[in-house]
């Protein structure tokens, strides 16, 4: 848990104000139940969106950290598998320690050798405890970059054999921390020594890796600097072999100014890559997706309208996670809607093959999205990823496109009641489109993300009461189109 004292506690002449451990070393017991802080990292700009799904699901209270896109709650370690449900966070990791005030030294020497001074000093028993119940809860990933991509089918004595070595891994690792931490002086360490000189020859090494997360630029040390430095003396105190690939522990170094949390990671892989297995060049995280969503909070028997759906990557969240609602995705892309059907089926392989009902609330459609086959103010919410105008589309064509996708968008939506979750980085488009559809939209609320570097806003808008084709600047549009259309009708004439 954090500190609440604003400046550093006093423990010494090197003060660097700790927080308070999420738990205390002698409640790591084997079967005990502890409670520790988890961290996790969310799409930035929805903070607050993951705290209230925390709530939610897990009943306790989370803290939104002072670096964008992480947030912090405490759970106990019979509830631990519920981190794992959470459909809006990225990546987990387990607090080793956290301290609010760190008082870095001015000269990077110093800064650095008390970093290796710091990882012999760490409560590591709790997160080590955790890590080793995590091994069975979290996702596996297929293979880590660097490693064999050659699949053999275990046979079912092998897959034992493995579980078995895991299991015993884990206890190892937990073993020689509690080891290291109970070690009170020379004359009870050496026969701990002696034990594990006996047991090193059956006992398998224990790889891992420090990552290092710097933001600020008062640090006299680079993010290389430091997880190097840490690394060496993490790797020292426990006798782990370091190892940037195929690692079994990833130790987290979160420096944000005088922010510092040190962690464990709980993810192999992040969380946002579970729907999709046909990938377009704009999918969207399930992770921002599942974010947009909560932002329309869908009701039961909701129509729920993607124009532009790409891969599908927000209806399939939608179809998952709210399946009170019916989700129609749709592209002019053929291409598009392929993907988004093979995603459709492989969800429900999926759901199928572990035994659930495989259907789900969804259809697709190829349409022109300047002309929806949708019956007039017959759909409740339409959230969609708009184009950039980056990878796909241009800035320019946006200028044309944004007024009249916008203007059809109202008239398939439902006047007074009817939402509108839009996503783009076309802020200068997208405002000047908003204006001149001011008789139809209005705009309830912005929230800025960050979308593969790009900065974005999903913007939320409600759908006005007036009645389609009647405000005046519904009208001028569709004078607009009419006077487009004819031209284009006496050009095919005269060619």
């Amino acid at each position: 848990m954090s500190c609440e004292e604003d400046g550093p506690s006093e423990q010494g002449p090197n003060s660097v104000g700790p927080c308070t451990s999420s738990s205390s070393e002698t409640d790591a017991k084997s079967g005990d139940v502890i409670t520790v802080t988890i961290g996790a990292t969310v799409p930035t700009g929805f903070e607050h969106t993951a705290a209230e799904e925390v709530k939610e699901k897990i009943g306790v209270e989370a803290r939104i950290s002072k670096d964008r896109g992480r947030i912090y709650f405490p759970i106990t370690t019979d509830k631990l598998f519920q981190v794992h449900l959470l459909r809006s966070v990225d990546n987990l990791f387990v607090v080793v320690e956290e301290y609010d005030h760190y008082q870095f030294k001015q000269s990077k020497e110093e800064t650095l050798m008390e970093l290796q001074q710091l990882a012999s000093k760490l409560p590591w028993t709790n997160a080590l405890e955790v890590w080793k119940l995590n091994g069975t809860l979290k996702k596996k990933k297929g293979h880590r970059k660097g490693g064999s991509t050659t699949k053999v089918k275990p046979s079912r004595n092998t897959a034992d054999v493995a579980a078995a070595d895991t299991e015993q891994q884990l206890h190892q690792v937990v073993s020689a921390a509690e080891s290291h931490l109970e070690a009170d002086s020379a004359a009870d360490a050496e026969p701990c020594e002696q034990d594990s000189q006996e047991a090193a020859p059956e006992a398998r090494v224990i790889k891992f890796r420090v990552t290092c997360n710097r933001a600020g630029d008062k640090h006299s040390f680079s993010s290389n600097e430091a997880a190097r430095d840490f690394g060496g003396a993490v790797q020292e105190f426990f006798q782990w072999k370091a190892d940037m690939t195929k690692f079994d522990i990833e130790v987290l170094l979160n420096i944000h100014n005088e922010e510092m949390v040190i962690g464990i990671a709980l993810t192999e892989e992040s969380l946002h890559r579970r729907n999709i297995s046909h990938f377009g060049p704009t999918t969207l995280r399930s992770t921002l997706c599942y974010g947009m969503l909560r932002l329309c909070k869908p009701q039961a028997s909701d129509v729920i309208l993607d124009p532009m759906c790409g891969t599908g990557a927000i209806p399939l969240e939608g179809a998952i996670e709210f399946s009170s609602s019916f989700y129609i995705a749709g592209d002019n892309n053929d291409m598009a809607v392929n993907r988004t059907v093979n995603n459709i089926c492989h969800i429900q392989k999926r759901r199928a093959d572990k035994g659930r009902i495989s259907g789900l609330p969804i259809d697709t459609v190829q349409w022109d999205l300047c002309s929806l086959p949708i019956r007039t103010s017959s759909v409740d919410i339409i959230i969609t990823d708009m184009p950039f105008g980056k990878r796909m589309g241009s800035k320019k064509k946006n200028w044309d496109l944004y007024p009249l996708c916008l203007r059809e968008m109202a008239r398939v939506c439902r006047p007074g009641s009817g939402k509108a979750v839009l996503l783009t980085q076309d802020k200068k488009c997208f405002a000047k489109a908003i204006s001149r559809m001011g008789g139809l939209w209005r705009k309830l609320h912005t929230v800025w993300v960050n979308v593969g570097g790009l900065h974005a806003g999903v913007y939320l808008l409600k759908r006005t009461g007036a009645v389609f084709g009647q405000t005046p600047e519904d009208v001028h549009e569709s004078r607009g189109m009419c006077n487009t259309q004819g031209d284009e009708k006496e050009d095919k004439e005269l060619s």
